[in-house]
């Protein structure tokens, strides 16, 4: 006899049941288990209220400002799952990183980002200067994957747009271990091809809180 395949509880609250889905597809990533937790999908943004609102894995806290300890300090502290927080590497540099990846560890993140202009010298540094996962952004097929794992990059999170899919497959075929994140972009076929291309956990880019207001004020209007 084929065993059933057993219906999912689902529990609700009154209120707080309007939240901000993944898209289905990234359940098909392998994910990447870290500390007893697997990672599939990771809300790319610093907006509290999609990050205490949405299913999402994990929080991607990456933004375009120079990094401050009080930003990761209440993002971490309002997420009820792990954040990966970034900690500079283009702008801010040397030192500082490894100041600002102590401080994270400390609040409580799950790893920490570097971006993609770091130099291998201070990526060593922050990854000698914590024990979380070290993450390292990867733009373009130029980057010397073998040269960043050395220097202890734990994780590589792919962000190369369009050519996404094809840098993924590339890095996947030279290094079929190393633990991947991509940019999946926002359509399911996009997102499937990252992953069949080889990422085992997907960054997802939420529509702005302004976009997803526009539909609850027409069913208001509605009314």
């Amino acid at each position: 006899m084929e065993q059933q395949k057993k219906q999912v509880p689902l529990v609700e609250s009154r209120l707080r049941h309007n939240i901000l889905e993944m898209p289905a597809e990234i359940r098909q990533a392998s994910g990447i288990v870290i500390y007893g937790r697997r990672i599939k999908s990771l809300v790319f943004t610093t907006d509290l209220a999609i990050i205490k609102n949405c299913d999402a894995d994990a929080v991607f806290a990456v933004y375009p400002f120079t990094p401050q300890q009080s930003i990761s300090d209440a993002i971490i502290k309002a997420s009820y799952i792990p954040v990966f927080c970034g900690v500079g590497g283009g702008t801010t540099q040397g030192l500082r990183t490894v100041s600002l990846a102590k401080d994270v560890e400390s609040q409580g993140a799950m790893g920490v980002v570097l971006n993609a202009p770091i130099n291998n010298m201070n990526l060593l540094a922050v990854a000698k200067s914590v024990d979380i996962p070290v993450v390292i952004t990867v733009v373009d097929e130029k980057t010397d994957i073998g040269a960043r794992l050395e220097a202890g990059a734990s994780i590589l999170n792919v962000a190369a747009a369009a050519q996404t899919p094809q840098l993924v497959r590339s890095i996947r075929e030279k290094f079929p271990e190393v633990p991947i994140i991509a940019t999946g972009g926002n359509r399911p076929d996009t997102i499937t091809a990252t992953i069949e291309a080889g990422a085992n956990a997907i960054t997802y880019t939420p529509p702005s809180p302004q976009e997803m207001f526009k539909t609850m004020m027409a069913k208001y209007r509605e009314l």
